[in-house]
């Protein structure tokens, strides 16, 4: 069976996900994720929808939700769009690093919310640290298992 057709459990089909992200002032959000990661406004109102592609967040101010949220976000190619975001002066956690289920980068906005951006793991290249929230390196033992770096231990 084509799992396009498969079933879901119900009558109803699911359409995308659109992250709702808590923001301190939302004309300064739609500003950043214009200029930096090059979003186009779909409305601006009590709160405001940003688009790329076919990738959509809402920015609401002091409501609904907690800053520093995080979201995955799939692109083609991860290493491209970082060049452009730095060039934008985007705010980058972590450039772009191979993992084993993508090879992606973090990006903040002002606010602290975090957007992890990734594209196909690279294969045949090492694995990187990964950075939590708190801002520490885990790295992956000879096991396979993930630990916190040395510097944090």
């Amino acid at each position: 069976m084509d799992p396009s057709q498969a079933s879901t459990g119900g009558l109803t089909t699911f359409g995308g996900v659109t992250p709702i992200l808590r923001v301190a002032d939302v004309q300064a959000s739609v500003d950043y994720y214009t200029r930096a990661l090059g979003f186009n406004v779909d409305f601006f109102d009590v709160i405001a929808s940003v688009s790329r592609d076919r990738c959509s967040v809402f920015l609401v101010q002091g409501d609904q939700g907690h800053v520093g949220g995080w979201v995955w976000i799939g692109v083609n190619d991860v290493d491209a769009l970082h060049a452009e975001f730095r060039q934008n002066g985007a705010i980058i956690r972590q450039k772009p690093t191979n993992f084993s289920w993508a090879c992606e980068m973090q990006v903040a906005d002002p606010d602290g919310n975090v957007m992890r951006i990734g594209s196909d793991s690279k294969p045949n290249q090492p694995y990187g640290p990964w950075l939590d929230m708190e801002g520490r390196e885990w790295e992956m033992d000879a096991n396979g298992n993930w630990r916190l770096g040395e510097r944090w231990r």
